[in-house]
């Protein structure tokens, strides 16, 4: 039987053009995808490649900051008195952290001693898809390598460790008046915030793309590295080692007449160099957090007070350069001289004495000094204290400086001049002071102040140092050696009032100071007491002024200050080698 042939013909209801119809529209869907891709690579490689690159890159990013070494602060002699020792940060990148955040903020706050909260935090991510996030900052090597092996031993991820320089100051409390302190990230004060700028340096940074997983660095792909510019070095006038012996010896006398507190400066007399300038109280730069706010800062620079005595050495000297007075002129020194709006009275009880000008200085005579600046007007006198560098600051560098107080000649009235001519009326803050001294040892030439060797630029754009240190005659050279004469006599054991303020084997010419201290506006009964001076009187070196404020013992300048003075001269002499000149003492005369 033979098979049946189909038939050609088509069944009721095909269609002969669907398989075409479905091809074409597989071609046009194809077409579709093809030019969606075609159309996103144009976009990606031609319309704006770098941003979509960017863009993926950034998923996967992960980007370290590369700090900067902060620039040392360093003594006269290279000696570092602040300087970076290596330290790490402990960083976490959220993305691995964020599951087992509570046990790891756990341990770290346990081995770091760290707050737990704040650690958690920076564990889940301060900000949504965070990959980068501050721990822990200036942890030393040691303490931050045994965290992370316990991390790495406990099986957790994500948390490493980047270096991060720890500010170290190796003298501890040794010029931290003058050096401040740092806080995490910024500094908060002293040579440190004022001349940040040149120690800080420019941080850098380094980005690479990491495993999304593991966070760890993939191999072969693109990376970049802004390397950190290190911070300049500052170098300063002071030694070291003189600054030590300054402080401990200020330290020492501050307690033993229980006062307040006290200051010291020691400067080169030629060169206005600033050796020393100490504070008592201070603090240990290392630990600024365990001080006193008070004692944070440079009282010597920052406190304004009645000199006293001292500047009856500047009226001295000036009324001898004007022509109106000499060494050796006479004066009648009554028991006390009424004036316009008091009486003005001495130290010391005495009828009516004779003395000379060397006499007053050498018995620090109130009358006498008033008598004999009745020959100045007052604008005379305040031009010659404004010579000096009284009622202005010093622009050494240190911030906060106060500029004291000097009332205009124009505004000063006879009887206010009376008690500027003796040291009251009138502030100055202790380089003011050891400045003005300084002009006189120095042959009556004034030569600024300087802390900064070399130069450097402030934080509010002045430049300081020894490159701008300026001079300027002040009074004549005759009258700058007449008034060191008259100064030599203070110390003399018969005619002086501060014989402990003698160096062994060395000619010392020098000026007490005891003022009342002002307090709201009034006196308030404590006082201030000084000694400023120079040696060799005949050939000066350095110059040293000591402060100590309201002392708890009676004594004046002679008796407290003079003593410090003393071993602070005697100190700086030897260290420099200087050798006693042989030179004959002053024979003026006191009396007549």
């Amino acid at each position: 039987m033979r098979r049946p042939v189909p038939s050609s013909r088509l069944r009721p209801g095909a269609s002969r053009g669907a398989p075409l119809l479905r091809l074409r529209v597989g071609f046009v869907l194809i077409a579709m995808v093809l030019s969606f891709f075609g159309a996103r690579l144009v976009q990606l490689q031609g319309v704006d490649p770098r941003s979509y690159a960017a863009m993926a890159a950034a998923e996967g990013a992960v980007k370290i900051p590369l700090l900067a070494e902060r620039g040392d602060i360093l003594d006269r002699n290279g000696v570092p008195l602040a300087d970076s020792i290596q330290g790490k940060m402990v960083i976490a990148d959220p993305s691995l952290t964020a599951a087992q955040a509570p046990a790891i903020a756990r341990l770290l706050s346990d081995a770091l001693s760290i707050d737990y909260f704040k650690a958690l935090t920076a564990l889940k991510g301060r900000k949504e898809g965070s990959r980068f996030e501050y721990i822990a900052r200036r942890v030393p090597s040691t303490l931050a390598s045994d965290t992370l092996k316990a991390i790495d031993a406990a099986g957790y991820d994500g948390v490493s460790l980047q270096d991060d320089p720890i500010r170290d100051y190796p003298a501890g409390d040794v010029a931290a008046n003058l050096l401040g302190y740092m806080g995490t990230d910024e500094p908060l004060g002293g040579f440190e915030r004022t001349f940040d700028k040149q120690l800080a340096g420019v941080d850098g940074q380094a980005t690479w793309q990491s495993n999304s997983r593991k966070g760890v660095r993939i191999p072969l792909r693109d990376s970049t590295i802004k390397a950190a510019q290190d911070g300049k070095p500052l170098t300063l006038t002071i030694d070291r080692d003189l600054q030590w012996f300054v402080q401990k010896v200020l330290a020492q006398s501050v307690d033993q007449y229980r006062a307040e507190s006290g200051a010291a400066a020691v400067l080169d007399t030629r060169t206005g160099e600033v050796l020393a300038l100490a504070d008592y109280p201070t603090f240990d730069a290392n630990r600024p957090s365990e001080a006193k706010k008070d004692d944070l800062g440079s009282r010597a620079m920052n406190d304004a007070y009645e000199p006293g005595s001292v500047e009856k050495v500047l009226t001295a000297s000036s009324l001898i350069d004007a022509g109106k007075a000499f060494p050796r002129q006479r004066f009648k020194v009554p028991p006390n001289l009424a004036r316009q709006d008091r009486v003005i009275g001495d130290w010391f009880d005495h009828g009516d004495i004779r003395l000379t000008l060397a006499g007053i200085i050498a018995k620090s005579s109130n009358i006498g000094t008033v008598l004999a600046a009745d020959a100045f007007t007052p604008p005379e006198l305040v031009d010659y204290l404004k010579r000096f560098g009284l009622g202005q600051r010093t622009d050494i560098g240190v911030r906060g400086e106060s500029s004291g107080l000097l009332t205009t000649g124009d505004a000063m009235t006879s009887q206010t001049k009376d008690r500027v001519a003796f040291g009251q009326s009138l502030s100055v803050n202790v380089m003011q002071m050891a400045a003005a001294v300084n002009t006189v040892a120095n042959g009556g030439i004034r030569v600024s102040p300087s802390i900064i060797a070399g130069s450097a630029v402030t934080d509010d754009g002045v430049t300081v140092g020894t490159d701008t240190a300026t001079r300027t005659r002040v009074v004549s050279k005759k009258a700058a050696r007449g008034t060191a004469k008259m100064m030599e006599k203070v110390v003399d054991p018969e005619d002086g009032v501060a014989p402990g303020a003698q160096v062994p084997g060395y000619l010392v010419a020098g000026k007490t100071g005891t003022a009342q201290r002002v307090v709201d506006g009034v006196y308030d009964g404590s006082t201030s007491v000084s000694f400023g001076g120079f040696a060799p009187a005949d050939d000066p070196r350095f110059t040293v002024y000591v402060v100590i404020h309201r002392p708890m013992v009676d004594g004046g300048g002679g008796s407290i200050t003079g003593p410090v003075f003393s071993r602070i001269m005697g100190y700086v002499l030897g260290r420099y080698g200087v050798e006693p000149t042989n030179g004959k003492p002053s024979r003026l005369p006191v009396e007549w």
